[in-house]
This record gives C-alpha cells, sequence and structure tokens, in this order.
C-alpha cells in the first residue's frame, strides 16, 4: 500500500508540482517530512486504565507503538500535577507515514458521517495541515464491541513545503479531501 502512494508521488505529483510552481531544484519539491497523532486522556487522572486503552487503540491504527506524554505543568484547577501521563503521541515517518496518510484519505475520511471535506484554513503558515478527529471508531482496525470511550486524536501532516498554497497543491494531489470552494489550489489532482 505504501508502494502505492509514493509511486504516485514520484510518477505524477513530482513532475505537475514541478512544472506548476518552477522549482530548479528537484529538492525544492515538496514532500512529506513525517506525520504525528497525537492522544489526549484527561480521565487518566481519576482511571489509569484509560491511558492503556488509549495507547493499545493508537497501536492498532499506525502500526507503531506509542509514546505516553507527560504534563509538563501543574494546573491545580484541572487537579493536573506536572509528570503525570496524560497522554500518547506517535511519530510516523517513511513507509508506515505512507501507509497512513494513504488509510487516513481514501478509507478512514469518507468513513465520517455527513463528511464533506476538510477545512482549507487548518494549514498553519508554514506548510504543515492540521486536522482532529471526534472518535477512533472511523478506523477499520478498531474493534467497536472492545472499545470502552470513544476519544479523538489529532493528526498533524508536516511537509516540506514552504508556504500554505504548496502545501495545499501537494495534500490535495497525494489525495487530501479539502472543502469545495475553499482550496487555494488550481485544481491540481492525481
Amino acid at each position: 500500500m505504501a508502494e502505492r502512494l509514493k509511486e504516485i508521488y514520484e510518477k505524477q505529483i513530482r513532475p505537475k508540482l514541478q512544472e506548476r510552481f518552477g522549482y530548479r531544484n528537484p529538492n525544492q519539491i515538496p514532500k512529506l517530512e513525517k506525520v504525528v497523532v497525537n492522544v489526549s486522556v484527561g480521565e487518566a487522572l481519576v482511571n489509569p486504565k484509560a491511558l492503556d486503552a488509549a495507547v493499545s487503540d493508537l497501536s492498532a491504527i499506525t502500526g507503531q507503538r506509542p509514546i505516553v506524554t507527560k504534563a509538563k505543568k501543574s494546573i491545580a484547577a484541572f487537579k493536573l500535577r506536572a509528570g503525570v501521563s496524560i497522554g500518547a503521541k506517535v511519530t510516523l515517518r517513511g513507509d508506515r507515514m505512507y501507509v497512513f496518510v494513504d488509510k487516513l484519505f481514501n478509507v478512514v475520511l469518507p468513513r465520517i458521517r455527513d463528511f464533506r471535506g476538510l477545512p482549507a484554513k487548518s494549514f498553519d503558515g508554514r506548510g504543515n495541515y492540521n486536522l482532529g478527529l471526534r472518535e477512533q471508531l472511523v478506523f477499520p482496525e478498531i474493534n467497536f464491541d472492545k472499545v470502552d470511550k470513544a476519544r479523538g486524536m489529532d493528526v498533524t501532516i508536516v511537509t516540506t513545503a514552504t508556504t500554505d498554497e504548496e502545501a495545499s497543491e501537494f495534500l490535495v494531489a497525494m489525495g487530501l479531501p479539502l472543502q469545495r470552494g475553499s482550496s487555494t489550489s488550481s485544481g491540481l489532482r492525481r
């Protein structure tokens, strides 16, 4: 599956991007750098088993063991102490990154109820795209019967593009389903 998206990128997307933006150096052409998937589990303060369930779900979704993240500061209003485990994250690179992006764009996002595309305003100004998912149940690896609670997650797609326009062109060509009319791209498709 990773070979499919990589092959499309190498044979179709790279030449179109080079022609569209007039890159002289092939290293200027935008490419995927990494994908970070983050799950925050606020209920882990009172129920430590919730964090274990989130870690197992995240490892099933990404195919890689997550890192447990800890609170950096104490916040008395939330009864949070510095150093307490409150989440998990995975940084994907290489083939696993391409497999996850392909699955996200072509399988997971279309499974979301009433999905009409992602907003183009979620670019961060430096060529990266952030999106949030409300529940992990949209991933085919998750067994619905074994889920104790629906947990959301944040996905950050980091590219080497320097502007939002370049990143938008690149990610739409890779298959990112942006909302109609909100795209900054000129219609480059694969």
